[in-house]
């Protein structure tokens, strides 16, 4: 008994074996539950173990004694199944009080829309009437360096993004969690908040957050061939420095919705088309557009990149239905599309001699309509 209750005091106090007790009311509130319960189970596993060894020694054959012959006793029956009646009432107790306030969403001071897709998340931070007013992607920004074993790994391996949701300190923040493709799960463990991102479903979960800091998360669900590359990064400010962050991001956001209207150079195209390959196409097709025949096909001298302009564009906005191809017309604007779709024509070896403008992704979904 003495030896259990050590080893089980020694990995309470391993923080490296525990889960983290986590920056908000919720997170502590669930950490107090599950050490209640680990508790409640040393303290079963040492009473158990205790009598076993304990009848085992007294009882052993080589001081004479024999088996007993009853098949029942009425007060051990009935012991053994009100103990544990009692010990599962005295965990639902907490444990259903904590449940109603992981659940309780209610009187929420902002409201974010968290949309998963393969492999990326999506921010919508909504008004008052749930109507986005700004929302922007956050990709992994691991350097493909590290994940080719070419340069020594950092600290945040895999856990680093470009853009990180940001929220005030000492607010009620509401997160509808939904996906655009495939299941996701939406985690961040210094909250213990955890969703399931469903196409066609919005989950809700909540935090307040009392420290400024930064605190990194994962999807806990498996969506596919980049599962591990769609990281979680959510930095807590002060409301002040949310509030400056914020104007300044609709501020940005109403520039980047002007990029439709624009007319770009040649050089200005390849710019932003090759930040926007290199953000969202390396990972399948390749930095070099060879791809991973055949499930990725090669981009270098591909027929789609070769071909015909408007169903390069159709293929890049609407995907491929079956396979890995992911739609972006709902991820990249259509300064984006047309960028990324002259970046992939006149690059590795394809020199088509088009261009592609805004306007042209703009015509051609007018004349899909």
């Amino acid at each position: 008994m003495l030896g259990a209750l050590t080893l089980a005091s020694s990995c309470v106090r391993a923080d490296e074996f525990n889960m983290p007790v986590g920056v908000t009311e919720i997170s502590r509130a669930v950490y107090d539950l599950h050490m209640l319960i680990f508790y409640i189970c040393c303290g079963i596993g040492a009473v158990v173990f205790a009598a076993m060894f304990y009848s085992m020694y007294r009882h052993r054959k080589s001081l004479g004694y024999e088996p007993a012959g009853f098949r029942e006793h009425a007060g051990i029956e009935i012991l053994w199944t009100v103990a544990p009646l009692l010990i599962l009432v005295g965990i639902a107790v907490p444990a259903t009080s904590t449940l109603i306030k992981m659940y309780d969403t209610g009187g929420e001071d902002l409201t974010i829309e968290v949309r998963g897709y393969q492999w990326k998340w999506e921010y919508k931070y909504l008004d008052d009437d749930l109507q986005n007013t700004l929302s922007f992607f956050s990709n992994l920004s691991t350097p493909r360096e590290e994940i080719e074993n070419r340069k020594a790994k950092n600290e945040f391996y895999l856990l680093e993004v470009d853009n990180p949701v940001v929220i005030p300190i000492n607010r009620k923040v509401r997160f509808l969690v939904t996906s655009n493709d495939v299941i996701h799960s939406f985690w961040v463990p210094d909250f213990s908040i955890k969703r399931d991102a469903i196409p066609g479903m919005l989950n809700e979960l909540w935090t307040i957050v009392e420290e400024p800091g930064i605190y990194r998360g994962q999807c806990t669900e498996l969506c596919g061939k980049d599962h591990g590359f769609m990281p979680i990064v959510v930095e807590a400010v002060s409301e002040t420095e949310y509030d400056a962050w914020y104007a300044q991001r609709v501020e940005e956001y109403a520039e980047y919705q002007k990029m439709a209207s624009k007319t770009f150079s040649e050089d200005e195209l390849m710019q932003l088309g090759g930040a926007t390959y290199d953000k969202f196409c390396t990972s399948c097709h390749q930095p070099d557009g060879r791809g991973l025949p055949p499930v990725f096909p090669a981009l270098a001298g591909g027929a789609i990149t070769t071909g015909g302009r408007d169903e390069h564009i159709r293929q890049v906005y609407e995907g491929v239905a079956g396979t890995t191809m992911t739609a972006f017309g709902q991820q990249l604007n259509a300064a984006e599309l047309a960028a990324v779709v002259h970046y992939e024509r006149h690059s590795w070896g394809n020199h088509t001699g088009d261009v592609t403008q805004p306007v042209d992704v703009l015509e051609w979904l007018a004349a899909q309509e």
